[in-house]
């Protein structure tokens, strides 16, 4: 199993002091997401300052193009030698139609064609494929000599797909090389849904779980010190919350028995109560989401949910780790694996 950090910084020229420790601790990649921040500029610091595999974990599809996003991905292939990943997700259609002021319509049906449209890019580039791709979304069929940059080092990224419900869910097993598991998601969420789903996709592509990268962002709850720990738990309720929120997500909590928390969650949103929403994550709903302990039952429990699933883990909490708790999980972690 490898292990990723969200790669959190607020500007940009922290990207390489980040970077280092996150090589210090341990990890073996880093990732970015379409937050405040745009996700692809600084994987190109991290490429030049680590060697750390490095991914967009995730970047929003919807917002771009398959030709702009093919840019993007073949450039950081380029780049960081072969350690790109490209992640990618669909967001829900306020955000696509009112912040990003793009089309939105049968969001599974155009993903899947905006894979299928990006690898016959990324082909074209690699293998020196005709770029013919005619769909009902998107159609690439211009490339002139001029504008192809010609085959990357490592040749055309893997593409990971995220996704919560189950037909997105099902589409990621069907046209990608793998999964982003959403921080959002329960083990019984994760059996009762998930992959019964995803499983669904890969028999549609004639594959198994066993051809495919699961990569399981989940949160952690931790700390050195008392303080420490009730804040990353304070932070943790926010982002679920927040989540839960999500009309979209609603399967993760009734997998829980807990459905009708999103209604009331959502209420809030609308109101602009955002500050009474954590309030509604009570311990039990939080430690079924997040780890949450000393580093060492951290990694209990991560290996415990994970370590015979995932190909990759993604440590995804709303603010950095402290590093010697880092390290100390993932330490413990790698005990664990040897000792299996």
């Amino acid at each position: 199993m490898k292990i990723d950090a969200g790669l959190l910084v607020t500007d940009m020229k922290q990207v390489a002091g980040r970077v280092r420790e996150l090589e210090e601790a341990g990890f073996d990649g880093c990732f970015t997401f379409e937050g405040p921040h745009e996700p692809f500029m600084p994987l190109v610091l991290a490429a030049e300052h680590s060697n750390l595999e490095i991914g967009t974990g995730l970047a929003i599809a919807f917002a771009r193009t398959p030709m702009t996003v093919a840019n993007l991905a073949h450039d950081l292939q380029q780049f960081s030698e072969g350690r790109f990943w490209l992640g990618l997700g669909s967001q829900i259609k306020p955000h696509i139609e009112a912040r990003y002021s793009m089309p939105w319509s049968k969001p599974v049906s155009r993903m899947k064609e905006f894979v299928h449209a990006l690898r016959a890019i990324l082909a074209s580039w690699n293998s020196n494929e005709k770029l013919d791709f005619r769909g009902d979304f998107y159609t690439h069929t211009l490339m002139p000599p001029i504008f192809n940059p010609g085959r990357a080092k490592g040749g055309a990224p893997p593409i990971y797909l995220g996704g919560v419900g189950p037909k997105m869910t099902e589409a990621a097993g069907e046209v990608a090389d793998g999964m982003l598991l959403h921080p959002f998601h329960t083990e019984r969420s994760l059996e009762q849904v998930m992959l019964p789903n995803l499983k669904k996709g890969l028999a549609a592509s004639e594959r198994e779980l066993s051809d495919f990268t699961l990569c399981a962002q989940v949160l952690i709850v931790t700390g050195n010190d008392e303080a420490g720990f009730e804040n990353a738990r304070a932070m943790a309720r926010n982002q679920i919350a927040f989540y839960a929120s999500t009309p979209a997500y609603r399967s993760v909590l009734e997998a829980e028995g807990r459905g009708e928390l999103q209604p009331e969650l959502r209420r809030l949103t609308k109101e602009g109560r955002w500050h009474e929403m954590a309030a509604l994550i009570d311990d039990v709903l939080l430690g079924r989401i997040a780890a949450v302990g000393t580093p060492s039952e951290v990694a209990d429990i991560l290996y415990a949910r994970y370590g015979f699933l995932a190909e990759r883990l993604g440590f995804s909490s709303p603010f950095p780790l402290p590093q010697d708790c880092a390290s100390e999980i993932i330490s413990a972690l790698r005990s664990r694996a040897k000792t299996a």
